[in-house]
């Protein structure tokens, strides 16, 4: 399957990056306003309604209309691993959407805190684009596509804690 990826270090400790991607506010900070994103529901591990932080386990419901073109797009995210060693400087979670727009999609956030106190964040999508036979052609130009939302992402980090 197709992947994308973009890493950019952020001058900050990788336990506040860690924190701040956590959480459904980073979610919605670092998404770009064109995509129009609302969360509709977010449920815990354990049935509980929007929990503080983003564990294993925890349903993001959301939906988007990207440059308020068409129907909103429903989007069910779940996320299916976490793990944090802060002393090792090393974090990373996964989700992978169980409804949207795209056949498959698993996102793996991670991160890691080199010996200056800096913190890389490194984002990787593994997709299938929407289709059939003809979205399967187009997948080697999907990280176009993918491009200005994870640039976005990571210059809004960056601005956030820089």
């Amino acid at each position: 399957m197709p992947t994308y990826h973009r890493a950019t270090w952020v001058d900050a400790p990788l336990n506040e990056v860690w924190d701040f991607h956590s959480r459904v506010a980073g979610l919605t900070e670092l998404t770009p306003g064109v995509a129009n994103l609302e969360i509709n529901t977010v449920i815990g591990p354990n049935g509980e309604t929007d929990p503080e932080i983003l564990e294993e386990g925890a349903c993001i419901e959301m939906s988007l209309r990207p440059l308020d073109v068409g129907p909103r797009q429903s989007w069910t995210s779940v996320i299916t691993e976490r793990e944090v060693d802060l002393d090792n400087g090393r974090a990373y979670f996964r989700d992978v959407m169980e409804d949207g727009p795209f056949p498959e999609w698993e996102h793996t956030h991670r991160f890691f805190e080199n010996e200056a106190g800096e913190t890389l964040v490194d984002d990787r999508v593994v997709y299938r684009l929407p289709g059939g036979p003809l979205g399967k052609l187009a997948e080697p130009f999907g990280g176009l596509g993918f491009e200005p939302m994870f640039y976005h992402r990571h210059r809004a980090t960056k601005a956030h804690f820089e």
